[in-house]
């Protein structure tokens, strides 16, 4: 595969990684069945899940506690084969804040879902 294709096959998934991540409660299921595999997982400090009712579990509760927020891509995916990594914020949809950040890894399939994610929290508010 050209570089410039697995480059875009990269950033489509992180793209549908996000969809997930900011859809409205009744969008989640099906943005989560385009951005995953079936049995695709989800690992971060906070949680080790696998399967789509799973990581639909983990970013509701994300959202639960930061109700008003959204995830956001910080800088540029890079990739290459079947893994990409890129970094993110949790941003306030009223003032643009960002009190938290991490960096993700995700392995892709062939299709280009994602069957794993590796997330780092790079920065979290004290308490939370």
């Amino acid at each position: 595969m050209p570089a410039s294709a697995n480059a875009r096959r990269h950033e489509d998934a992180v793209a549908r990684y996000f969809e997930a991540w900011n859809a409205a409660p009744e969008a989640r299921a099906e943005a989560i069945a385009a951005a995953w595999t079936n049995d695709g997982g989800y690992t971060d400090p906070l949680a080790d899940v696998r399967g789509h009712e799973q990581i639909a579990a983990v970013i509701g509760a994300a959202h639960e506690q930061f109700p008003g927020f959204s995830f956001r891509l910080s800088g540029a995916v890079d990739g290459h084969h079947d893994t990409a990594r890129f970094s993110w914020e949790l941003v306030s949809d009223t003032d643009g804040s960002a009190p938290v950040a991490g960096s993700d890894v995700v392995t892709l399939d062939g299709d280009g879902r994602i069957s794993a994610v590796l997330g780092f929290l790079d920065r979290v508010p004290a308490g939370a």
